[in-house]
């Protein structure tokens, strides 16, 4: 098995990079997560501030547009693909584009949307995750997504979890108001995710 090092340095801006030149990117799915879209559109505050870390294609970037949210930021690893963000978002000045390493970015947030992205850092790198979420959350402010609810019984990523795990891991940094199976996945991912909706204490 490979150890820690060598697998930090494989999931590098390069790794994601290339899977992005090369199309490898079994994770999109073309259109914005269901639950995502479903839980934006009973959100009355449309002037939050929103973080969507991993960003990847975007599509819920459009879909809050649609719905009239303003202040959206974008970041992602990939060079490659913000790239293609900027262009795409050029004339759109309620969506910033942000080529970074999510874990260097500085900001404060309302709100945190999580789409697969989570579930493609080591194990190592998750409580580092959930004290960088909290950092950039203002007071009182939300992480709501998606997480995989299961064991990919394989070396990632995507890297898997489970419920227990998951609330001792955010419990101490977060007030988590909703973590339950998702009845509105995509039909792959059906009975896999959880949806989350998690308070910054």
């Amino acid at each position: 098995m490979k150890d820690k090092v060598e697998h930090t340095n494989e999931l590098n801006a390069d790794f994601w990079n290339h899977r992005w030149k090369s199309g490898l990117t079994g994770w999109d799915i073309g259109y914005a997560s269901p639950p995502l879209v479903e839980y934006m559109s009973q959100y009355e505050d449309k002037s939050v501030s929103i973080l969507i870390p991993g960003c990847g294609n975007s599509y819920e970037a459009e879909n809050l547009l649609s719905k009239g949210f303003d202040n959206i930021t974008l970041i992602d690893i990939s060079e490659e693909l913000t790239n293609r963000l900027r262009e795409r978002f050029k004339k759109t000045p309620q969506v910033k584009v942000i080529y970074e390493d999510f874990f260097n970015h500085v900001g404060q947030y309302d709100l945190i949307l999580e789409q697969t992205f989570f579930c493609a850092q080591i194990l190592e790198r998750r409580e580092e995750y959930v004290r960088h979420v909290a950092s950039l959350l203002k007071r009182g402010g939300r992480l709501v997504g998606v997480l995989f609810n299961v064991d990919f019984g394989k070396e990632g990523p995507p890297f898997g979890g489970d419920e227990n795990e998951y609330r001792k891991l955010f419990s101490g940094l977060f007030d988590i108001r909703v973590m339950s199976p998702c009845y509105n996945s995509i039909p792959p991912r059906a009975g896999s995710e959880l949806f989350v909706v998690m308070v910054k204490k």
